[in-house]
């Protein structure tokens, strides 16, 4: 492989490089040690268009006493750093990390800089031609967790992007977080973290289709994690304790919103702007609340009793239902929009799409029998019933009159098996009640006798979409194929009728026309989501769109927050558990045992190291980096993202290190383990400085390398060396405070092993003498 084109520009000063990596499309290149070899395989997923040189800028380079102290410029060569008189003298183990570190060649170019920016060494982050695009590079998956994992992490992972299985869920559930709870048996804590995106999963995890699963990386190694199920147990945990889970709000803030509709999104945005303290009223037009929910699944789907439940828990909270209202009818949308101060429109496509053919007018509509059926109302079910629709609710329809006695229930669709709208799993439930699935046809025209229906006659379909994806269906009218039936429904899907809204809400193809990311209208006040302006759609994603504009309407009732004066310093790289025993083969496990099936869950996080060997050697020394923009601790300047392994912003520069005046007495140390000397990054390393007082350890600061995600502060080993004498047996204990809190993976233990034995030879030298 050989460097593709680019255009090649120089950096006179720091404010001209800031400026120019400000563009999109540029790179910075320093002493092109590891940049170069990226460019040339072509590793990532783009290419940039403009590589801006750093060399030139002036009093970058070299190293100078600062007070008691002293300051490396970022783009020192590290050959110089390890040769250096005051380094050696005063900070030995940075000069040995320097040393150590490739060779000869690459440390007369690599820089200092660019050691701390490298990066990540994994293979399958470095495949040529970028075959894994893996998490660090925004893909879905890290290729090490179940495949070659030997130099990788034993410190945890880095949660560097959304696990595939929360990417895929609309409403963005913490999955893998709320998972590791239950794998822990902190189900209290699952339940809340649910919660905070979903505000019923004891009906989600009855109802959802769960894209979780489909998207579950388990499925790679056996079967998907049972993300349902787990759902299922957490949310009728919460149910059963609502009090604890849901409760009234801390605080009210006067604020007065309505809600129309109480379908799922409705719901959702009720339950959300009660929990941020505004009294809620929703006003329904139907006689119970639940929307779609109530009248649109069977009750085989959702007992009516986990609804009311789920409803009685909100009004507990101070959700006012009016049932029985029709806004629009009984109250203009305006009027709300006037009494309150913020309303939310949530409802749901009703109205039932029809088709225009010979005997239309016998065709009945699917979504009614459904009503009708929940509410108990007397229900017409032939003997051989033809249903018309591949969807979900068409399935729901042909299962319900199923288990109401029709002999012979037919589902007819355009789409092929493959591609019918249905879930999967909605497929394979209708196909084990007695449903016949007929696909890849088109109803031609309804065939009667007698005033009476006795069958529909079909073509074959060819085609759903033409070229450009548009509805579009093709048939072949000399296949033609009748099937005798008494009844034909009709469940091609559904529209939203938004005749109630008024004139001032804007609409666009059958939809309400809303702002993407709050859900407001072209009405003052007035925000909107659910099936309204997504159309047909889940009952997640109608949650999703519920809480989506339930948090804008909070943020707007709210006086804006004041910014604190400075930001608050976080905590060091969070790093995420591993949970290694998941990685060996194991068949789901029964329902009723959720904390053995989330001990399935992989956690999908990256497992790459940090490479750099003077990463650790600065966080031994208590340095800091400086930058183009401000000073950052070497403990924090490390971080896990996609394309990126600091905490560096976009065209933040390193400008420097800031080394603090030797600790008196400090012994220093710096050792690396290497599977040959050539190999430029550690398999582990180790950076210390010990300060010694009558024989005792006094403090301890050390840092590992290529073992975490981030180089890896050892606090528990620091704790156990203060006070400690120099023996054999202080030796033997630190080696295993040292691996305090590491989890290895299936392949990669012996890191483990290597990490004692670097302990030890960091101690043992000083007790020999």
């Amino acid at each position: 492989m050989t460097l593709r084109r680019f255009a090649h520009m120089t950096a006179s000063s720091l404010a001209e490089a800031s400026a120019l990596l400000s563009r999109p499309g540029t790179r910075a290149v320093a002493g092109g040690t590891d940049l170069l070899g990226a460019l040339k395989d072509a590793i990532h997923p783009s290419y940039p268009e403009t590589i801006v040189d750093l060399k030139r800028i002036p009093g970058l380079a070299g190293i100078k006493r600062k007070g008691k102290g002293a300051c490396i410029g970022g783009l020192t060569v590290l050959a110089d750093l390890a040769k250096d008189a005051l380094i050696r003298k005063s900070y030995p183990l940075l000069a040995e990390a320097a040393r150590s570190i490739a060779s000869p060649q690459i440390r007369n170019a690599a820089t200092v800089g660019g050691n701390l920016c490298q990066e990540p060494r994994c293979w399958y982050y470095r495949t040529p031609e970028n075959l894994f695009h893996c998490m660090r590079k925004g893909g879905g998956r890290c290729g090490a967790l179940l495949g070659d994992h030997r130099f990788h992490s034993v410190f945890g992972a880095a949660r560097v992007a959304a696990p595939s299985c929360s990417a895929a869920c609309p409403a963005g559930v913490e999955i893998p977080a709320y998972i590791e709870c239950v794998r822990r048996g902190d189900f209290k804590a699952a339940a809340r973290l649910v919660l905070e995106r979903n505000p019923m999963p004891a009906v989600t995890g009855r109802v959802c289709p769960h894209q979780c699963e489909s998207a579950c990386n388990r499925g790679d190694l056996d079967e998907p994690v049972a993300v349902r199920s787990i759902e299922l147990h957490v949310g009728s945990l919460a149910l059963e304790d609502a009090a604890e889970y849901l409760p009234p709000p801390k605080s009210e803030t006067g604020k007065r919103v309505a809600v129309v509709g109480s379908g799922p999104a409705g719901l959702s945005a009720a339950y959300y702007l009660r929990k941020a303290g505004h009294r809620v009223t929703v006003f329904e037009k139907m006689p119970k609340p639940g929307g779609m929910l109530a009248y649109g699944i069977p009750a085989f789907r959702l007992p009516p009793e986990v609804l009311d439940r789920q409803i009685k828990a909100y009004e507990a909270m101070g959700i006012v239902f009016r049932t029985g209202t029709a806004v629009g009818k009984d109250i203009p949308l305006e009027r709300l929009a006037r009494d309150f101060h913020a309303v939310f429109a949530g409802t749901g496509a009703w109205k039932a799409k029809t088709l225009d053919l010979p005997g239309s007018e016998r065709l009945e509509s699917g979504l009614d029998l459904l009503r009708d059926a929940r509410m108990d109302r007397p229900v017409r079910v032939g003997k051989r019933v033809v249903v018309i629709g591949g969807g979900s609710v068409a399935l729901d329809v042909a299962v319900t009159l199923r288990r109401l006695g029709a002999s012979q229930v037919t589902a007819v669709c355009l789409e092929s098996r493959e591609t019918m709208p249905a879930f999967p799993e909605d497929i394979e439930h209708a196909l084990a009640e007695g449903v016949l699935l007929l696909p890849s046809w088109g109803p031609r025209k309804v065939l009667t006798a007698g005033g009476k229906v006795t069958g529909m006659e079909f073509s074959a379909c060819t085609s759903v979409f033409d070229a450009s994806g548009r509805f579009a269906p093709c048939f072949d009218s000399s296949v033609r194929r009748v099937v005798a039936a008494d009844q034909v429904l009709l469940a091609i899907g559904q529209t939203a009728d938004l005749a109630h809204l008024g004139r001032k809400v804007k609409a666009s193809r059958g939809l309400v026309a809303v702002d993407p990311e709050t859900g407001a209208t072209s009405l003052a006040r007035v925000h909107a989501g659910g099936e309204a302006v997504l159309g047909p759609s889940s009952v997640i994603s109608a949650l999703a769109s519920g809480r989506r504009a339930a948090l804008a309407i909070d943020r707007g009732l709210r006086k804006p927050a004041s910014r604190p004066a400075s930001a608050p310093k976080g905590d060091a790289f969070p790093r995420t558990e591993i949970n290694a025993p998941a990685l060996a083969e194991s068949p789901r496990c029964p329902s009723s045992e959720p904390a053995r099936e989330a001990g399935r869950c992989l956690g999908c996080a990256c497992v790459a190291v940090s490479a750099s060997d003077l990463g650790p050697a600065l966080i031994a020394l208590d340095a800091a980096i400086k930058t183009t923009k401000r000073t950052i601790p070497a403990e924090r300047f490390f971080d896990a993202r996609p394309m990126r392994t600091t905490a560096l912003e976009d065209a933040e520069l390193v400008t420097g290190v800031e080394l603090p005046a030797p600790r008196p007495g400090a012994k220093q140390s710096f050792v690396k383990f290497r599977l040959r000397r050539s190999l430029d990054f550690p398999i582990v390393s180790m950076a210390s400085s010990l300060e010694l007082e009558g024989g005792r350890i006094r403090r301890a600061r050390v840092a590992f390398g290529a073992v975490g995600p981030v180089p890896v502060r050892a606090k528990a080993l620091e704790d156990f060396l203060a006070g400690k004498r120099l023996c054999s047996e202080t030796a033997d204990g630190a080696a295993q405070a040292a691996a305090q809190g590491a989890v290895s993976l299936p392949g990669n233990g012996y890191k483990l092993q290597i990490l004692k034995a670097l302990v030890r030879r960091m101690l043992l030298p000083d007790l020999l003498s």
